[in-house]
């Protein structure tokens, strides 16, 4: 086989997942599900739209049968083109490796085989064949950083040729970014049932009552020095059944984030690179660093690391001990 063109795929997993390259072979690498299934998407919807009549085969490696890629990569009656996907390779069998290392020597005409490995090292030496004859390899992997979630969400609406300001795509990272799947629903939903820029608003229609929304919703009026207002929503949150620990999880990750951008100077884009964040997060930060000395701080970091072990089983109470951190937060801030 003629080295097929590499992949640039970054593993924060920018564009180049949403339209992966044509080739005899691909790999998908990693472990979030979501991005394997949209490249799967990719390659198929290019496959059909060259030929619909397409001939789509699945196998699983770890329950494979010796000879059954050959079989299936065998030409058919009419000769329609074949994608045969196969998924598990991260738990596959010796009988798979022998045949798709053989099958590497010399790939059936029409076919496109897209191999889906969830990471690790099992399978090496296929592995290791793969990326010597130059085969697309397109990184799945998670989008732990806000940054790498906002610039995902921003795609999602690009590509739909729809807008949303700054601080709706804040609020939907902050209200549903645990899982990319959901945030990619609910990036569907906004986009079907408005009209127009998509709004901060628009978003806390939709998911304003997540956890995670409320619980940023705290973590600014207690970072702004607004006592009354973060009580206020913290008991509110607490009553409708919000957990202690979100509600501390989003303290902290303002603090941090506050703390990082804290006395330094530079323009937002760069010290987003340099940080990890995005530059709305940044100037943000920077806002709420407002309001901050250095030994109000270190005050907050410490009530904060001693909040996280009580709510999560030192304390007997942990409703009290996250108000206690909030107080202790709006406090220590100027307003």
């Amino acid at each position: 086989m003629s080295p097929a063109p590499r992949s640039s795929q970054r593993p924060s997993g920018g564009a180049d997942w949403r339209d992966v390259p044509l080739a005899p072979v691909v790999l998908l690498f990693g472990p979030e599900d979501f991005i394997a299934s949209r490249a799967l998407d990719s390659v198929r919807g290019k496959l059909r739209s060259q030929d619909p009549a397409t001939e789509l085969t699945s196998l699983d490696a770890s329950q494979y049968t010796a000879g059954q890629l050959g079989l299936v990569a065998s030409p058919s009656l009419f000769s329609e083109p074949k994608l045969i996907e196969v998924s598990g390779l991260a738990t596959m069998n010796d009988d798979f490796l022998q045949d798709a290392l053989a099958y590497l020597l010399d790939p059936a005409p029409d076919v496109t085989l897209v191999l889906i490995h969830n990471g690790g090292t099992r399978g090496k030496k296929l592995l290791d064949a793969l990326k010597a004859l130059g085969v697309p390899r397109i990184e799945c992997l998670p989008l732990k950083k806000d940054a790498e979630k906002t610039q995902f969400v921003s795609a999602e609406f690009t590509l739909n040729k729809r807008r949303i300001d700054a601080q709706a795509i804040r609020a939907l990272v902050a209200a549903v970014g645990a899982n990319l799947s959901e945030l990619a629903a609910a990036c569907s939903q906004l986009i079907a049932d408005t009209t127009g820029m998509v709004s901060a608003d628009d978003v806390d229609k939709y998911y304003g009552g997540r956890v995670e929304a409320t619980a940023f919703r705290v973590a600014d009026a207690a970072l702004a020095g607004n006592g009354p207002v973060a009580l206020s929503t913290l008991r509110h949150a607490l009553a409708t059944g919000v957990d202690p620990v979100p509600l501390v999880g989003a303290l902290a990750m303002k603090v941090r984030q506050i703390a990082k951008v804290f006395s330094l100077r530079g323009s937002s884009a760069q010290l987003a690179r340099d940080l990890g964040m995005s530059p709305w997060q940044v100037d943000a930060a920077r806002r709420d660093a407002g309001h901050w000395s250095g030994p109000a701080l270190v005050t907050a970091i410490k009530v904060l690391a001693e909040t996280d072990a009580q709510v999560k089983g030192e304390a007997k109470d942990p409703v009290y001990a996250v108000e206690r951190a909030v107080i202790v937060i709006a406090t220590a801030a100027r307003r």
